[in-house]
């Protein structure tokens, strides 16, 4: 696990004014928020002790797995503008 947060630290990640994945308002307590906290690579989704999910979305690796997992009535969900989001760097 360690090589992994390694190599996913070498990217660059360039934020948008607004965020490009938002949970829906009134959405975050949906149990399906879940399958994000466990199915994100980079990590980006949490349960707070209250129930409440969060999303950080520095880092996001643009992969889509939040919106497999979850769906779109969950998830707002699109690419970053060009520019913007994550550049990959192998290592």
């Amino acid at each position: 696990m360690s090589d992994l947060k390694a190599k996913l630290g070498l990217n660059v990640f360039k934020p948008l004014p607004s965020p490009h994945i938002r949970i829906r308002p009134g959405m975050e307590r949906d149990p399906r928020l879940k399958a994000a906290v466990r199915a994100c690579p980079a990590g980006l989704y949490a349960e707070g002790a209250d129930g409440v999910f969060t999303l950080s979305i520095d880092g996001c690796l643009e992969c889509g797995t939040c919106r497999i997992a979850c769906g779109t009535a969950v998830l707002e969900w699109g690419y970053p503008e060009g520019g913007a989001g994550v550049q990959f760097r192998f290592g």
